[in-house]
């Protein structure tokens, strides 16, 4: 009776909701109408929530076509927006993938209130040391759970102080660590490829490019028909063949898709392997005449507006380019007289390629 009575009392844990990462457009965004010879123009925007945006970071405009490189014609891209500064007026952001108008580049088009707006990876300059700190703050939580949490800025004050939850700097750097992670992760599917010049900071800022838009196939499905085993291995085949790729491809995808593709009944064409683990990950093996597919979920294209669409992509063929290792460095604020905190940032300069690009292909939903 005592073991029960202890695992089913109340236990104090530390209680933090992730940082959130979409919200909505609340006014409209009225198209950029500039004179030749004006500089790129920025815009104050307000949202349902702008505590979740910081300077520097980057934001999809769901369902708004972007500019193709020369700002002429739109494209198949989401609208890509970047911060430069937020108050309480709104965040001020500037656009990515902008349309040209009168000479003038990085233009906005027309966005209707009620868009949904997602928060992607942050975009530093290069002479950049510090980034907006993240803050993740705990509250008292009586449960039967662990959650996990980190704080990257720690006051001197709040170091020392007697606290009733075990509260310390690396927990507050582990939930920013997992923001962060989850931010690339965006921009590293979703990003595009630009550079622009920051005008408060003086210098230029780049941007990623998303492997969603690198991939050379496209095969599309149609939402109002039922997906059957011939539509699947008309899609594997689509997938496999025609390219220098390999046999083992993954197919991530949003949970619309991965849904559909649960529901199927296997036959001797395509059967369902068992779960497979590679690379520290888990999934689900599924094998046909032409090749393997491991299938995982991805609610990053849920968040998107995605949830039907996937990507295939060949392991073989895909190469992360790290400038900058990930890294975390100490930054003494207090004896440069800016804050008195201990403070810790942590950077990655990194970009995903995807060689061979016909070996990958992207799954969208008519």
């Amino acid at each position: 009776m005592f073991g029960l009575a202890k695992f089913f009392g109340y236990f104090l844990v530390r209680n933090v909701d992730t940082k959130p990462t979409k919200t909505i457009l609340t006014s409209d965004i009225e198209a950029s109408e500039p004179s030749a010879g004006e500089e790129s123009p920025t815009l104050v925007i307000s949202t349902d929530n702008n505590d979740i945006f910081d300077p520097t970071d980057t934001i999809l405009v769901q369902g708004i076509p972007g500019a193709d490189s020369q700002g002429q014609s739109e494209t198949k891209q989401d609208l890509m927006l970047y911060v430069l500064s937020r108050d309480s007026n709104g965040v001020t952001v500037m656009a990515v993938n902008g349309f040209t108008i009168n000479g003038v580049p990085n233009c906005f088009p027309e966005v209707p209130s009620g868009t949904a707006l997602v928060r992607m990876g942050r975009a530093a300059s290069e002479l950049d040391v510090q980034s907006p700190q993240f803050e993740s703050l705990p509250k008292k939580s009586r449960n039967l759970c662990q959650i996990f949490k980190m704080q990257v800025e720690q006051s001197t004050l709040q170091r020392l102080a007697n606290k009733e939850v075990g509260w310390t700097m690396s927990d507050q750097e582990e939930a920013a660590v997992y923001d962060m992670r989850l931010g690339m992760e965006k921009s590293f599917l979703f990003g595009a490829a630009r550079q622009i010049w920051d005008p408060v900071k003086k210098e230029h800022v780049y941007f990623t490019g998303g492997i969603w838009d690198q991939a050379g196939k496209e095969y599309g499905l149609e939402m109002s028909v039922d997906l059957n085993v011939g539509k699947m291995v008309d899609l594997m085949r689509e997938a496999f063949t025609g390219n220098a790729g390999s046999k083992r491809k993954i197919l991530i995808g949003g949970s619309g898709l991965i849904s559909r593709i649960s529901k199927l009944d296997y036959t001797r064409v395509i059967t369902a392997g068992q779960h497979v683990s590679k690379w520290g990950i888990d999934f689900t093996e599924l094998r046909s005449k032409f090749g393997c597919l491991y299938l995982l979920l991805s609610e990053v294209f849920d968040e998107v507006g995605m949830e039907e669409n996937g990507i295939i992509i060949d392991p073989e063929y895909i190469q992360k380019y790290t400038h900058i290792p990930f890294s975390t460095e100490q930054l003494n604020l207090k004896k440069s007289g800016v804050r008195n905190v201990d403070a810790l940032v942590m950077t990655e300069a990194s970009c995903l390629v995807l060689r061979y690009p016909k070996a990958h292909m992207r799954i969208t939903t008519r």
